[in-house]
C-alpha cells in the first residue's frame, strides 16, 4: 500500500454554519486539520482544494426546484414561506446566508475526492466535511441540506458505470443514501447504526432490504443502545468483509461519522477511539483487495468537536495515507492551542483510557449477534446477483 492519498480541505468549509448553539459545528474541521498537521501527517501535495458542485451535478440526486429554493433562501433576508415544505427553517436545519454556496462546496469536495480516485490521480481521498447522508431529493433533514454521498454515488454510476459499496458507520442511519439507491443492484448500501427505537431518524430496520432488482442491496444492522467496541467491531468486520467478497465493488465509499463514541452528546452508543482505527483499516484492506485501491472517505456525524472528532478523523487520514499512529500523548502544541477554547478537558492521549463496563454487556452483545445474523440472510454474499 503506497502513500497515494489526498485530503480535500478548505477553511471555507466552516461557512456551512447554522448558529452558535447548533450541535453541527464545522469548527471541528479546523481542529482536525490542525491535529493532522501537528502529527506531521500532511504535506502540501496531499491537499486538494474543493470545488463547487454544479447545479447539473446536484440534480443527479436533488430536484432542481429544491436546488433553486436553497439558493433563493440563502440570498433572502427573511425565511421564505415555502421553507418548511423543503425541510428548512427547522430546529435541525435552520436557514443561513449563502446556504447553497456553502452546501455545494461540501458536495464539490466529495466530487473532488471522486475525481482524484476514479481518474487514477490518487488511490484514496478523504473529504472530512462530507458525509451529509440525511438529505433527500427535495428536502433537507438531520443537519444536511445536500447529500454529498448520494451525489457522489450517482456521479460515479453515470461517469464510470461503477459498482459502489457504500459503508456507513455513523450512529445515525444513512437514510438519505439508502432511499436514493433502494432499487439499484449496482449500489450496495450498508449502515451500522444505533437502533432507531431511540434515535433520529428512526429508520434503518432489518426489513429495509431494497426493492425490485435492488432487493437485498440495502443492508442495515441496528445496534442496541450502549453497544461497546468489541460488539461494534464484531458486527462491522464480519458483515463488511463478507459483503465486499460477495458484491465485488469497483469502488468503496465510507461515511465515517464518529458519533458512536461514548462522549457524543446526541447518541447512546458506548464506543471508544479504538473503533476509529479499526473501521478505516478494514476499508483500506478491502479497497486494495477488490477495487484496485479505490477508496473514498467522507466525514459525517460527530458532535463532541473537541474530544472525539479531531482524533477520530486523524486516525482515518493516518490509515489512508499509510502513516500509522500508535497510542501516546497528543501533540503538546495542539493541546496548548485549543484547550483555552473549551471548558471540556481535552484528552491527553490519542486513545481513550478504558471506560467503565456496561452492566448489560453480555445481553447487548447477544442481541447484536442475532441482529447481524438476520441482516445477512438476504444480503448479496458469496456471489453476484
Amino acid at each position: 500500500m503506497s502513500r497515494n492519498a489526498r485530503l480535500i480541505y478548505s477553511p471555507d468549509y466552516t461557512q456551512y454554519y447554522f448558529h452558535d448553539d447548533h450541535p453541527f459545528n464545522q469548527r471541528r474541521l479546523l481542529l482536525t486539520h490542525d491535529l493532522m498537521s501537528s502529527y506531521g501527517l500532511l504535506n502540501d501535495s496531499d491537499i486538494l482544494t474543493p470545488r463547487q458542485a454544479t447545479d447539473e451535478e446536484l440534480a443527479l440526486v436533488h430536484d432542481p426546484r429544491y436546488i433553486q429554493f436553497v439558493r433563493d433562501q440563502g440570498h433572502s433576508e427573511h425565511e421564505l414561506p415555502q421553507a418548511a415544505s423543503y425541510g428548512l427553517g427547522t430546529e435541525d436545519v435552520p436557514c443561513f446566508s449563502n446556504m447553497h454556496e456553502a452546501s455545494s462546496l461540501i458536495v464539490g469536495g466529495t466530487l473532488s475526492a471522486v475525481d482524484a480516485v476514479m481518474s487514477g490521480q490518487a488511490e484514496h481521498a478523504f473529504n472530512p466535511a462530507g458525509g451529509l447522508h440525511h438529505a433527500f431529493r427535495g428536502r433537507a433533514s438531520g443537519f444536511c441540506i445536500y447529500n454529498d454521498c448520494s451525489v457522489a454515488i450517482a456521479y460515479m454510476r453515470k461517469n464510470w458505470n461503477a459498482r459502489v459499496l457504500y459503508i456507513d458507520t455513523d450512529a445515525h442511519h444513512g437514510d438519505g443514501v439508502q432511499w436514493a439507491f433502494y432499487d439499484d443492484p449496482h449500489v450496495l448500501t450498508v449502515s451500522i447504526h444505533e437502533t432507531g427505537k431511540y434515535l433520529f431518524p428512526g429508520t434503518g430496520n432489518l426489513s429495509e432490504r431494497g426493492d425490485g432488482s435492488g432487493y437485498g442491496y440495502s443492508v442495515n444492522v441496528p445496534l442496541d443502545a450502549f453497544t461497546e467496541d468489541d460488539s461494534f467491531l464484531e458486527v462491522y468486520e464480519e458483515l463488511v468483509s463478507k459483503l465486499a467478497a460477495g458484491f465485488k465493488p469497483d469502488v468503496i465509499l465510507t461515511q465515517n461519522g464518529c458519533d458512536a463514541h461514548a462522549y457524543d452528546p446526541l447518541t447512546h452508543l458506548s464506543c471508544s477511539m479504538k473503533i476509529y482505527q479499526a473501521i478505516p483499516r478494514l476499508a483500506h484492506r478491502l479497497a486494495h483487495e477488490y477495487c484496485g485501491g479505490r477508496w473514498i472517505a467522507v466525514g459525517g456525524g460527530g458532535y463532541d468537536i473537541w474530544r472525539v472528532v479531531p482524533r477520530a478523523w486523524t486516525l482515518v487520514w493516518s490509515e489512508m495515507s499509510d502513516q500509522p499512529l500508535t497510542d501516546g500523548d497528543l501533540p503538546k502544541g495542539w493541546l496548548k492551542r485549543w484547550q483555552p477554547e473549551t471548558d471540556l478537558p481535552l484528552p491527553p492521549r490519542l486513545f481513550d483510557e478504558p471506560f467503565p463496563t456496561i452492566p448489560r454487556r453480555a445481553e447487548i452483545t447477544g442481541k447484536n449477534r442475532l441482529t447481524l445474523e438476520r441482516a445477512m440472510l438476504y444480503a448479496p454474499i458469496g456471489s453476484e446477483k
